[in-house]
């Protein structure tokens, strides 16, 4: 299983709205293990995130609030691939498991930018 990524905004009552998404946009943010083994690692929460390791615990919605703050992050990640890549759990190589990293964070970004563009924010599941 791998993570889900869905870009929402809020109707005036408060309920999420999941915007539609092309079939052929992958929209995986790595897969399920991830969740402590990359996100939710002691490695990757002593950089300074705080966004993504919510997902060891639980679901992570990104309100359109805290889009740039989680854009901040992701671009800091981004920055650190290569320690990211030697300091989290890993079943492949080391330049497999960057590239995965990469990969995903990509496809995160792409989603804050949809965000951005709807005024909504994101939703990793």
């Amino acid at each position: 299983m791998s993570l889900l990524l869905d870009v929402f905004v809020r109707e005036p009552d408060g309920e999420l709205r999941i915007l539609d998404v092309p079939v052929e946009v992958y929209r995986s943010g790595g897969f399920e293990s991830w969740r402590t083994t990359v996100w939710g690692s002691e490695f990757v929460r002593s950089l300074g995130a705080r966004f993504l390791p919510v997902l060891s615990e639980r679901d992570l919605y990104v309100e359109a609030v805290d889009v740039p703050e989680f854009r901040r992050e992701v671009a800091l990640l981004r920055s650190r691939l290569d320690e990211i890549a030697h300091g989290t759990e890993r079943p492949r190589t080391v330049v497999e498991h960057r590239h995965q990293i990469d990969v995903r964070l990509r496809i995160i970004e792409e989603s804050l930018d949809k965000a951005l563009e709807a005024g909504g924010g994101v939703l990793i599941w």
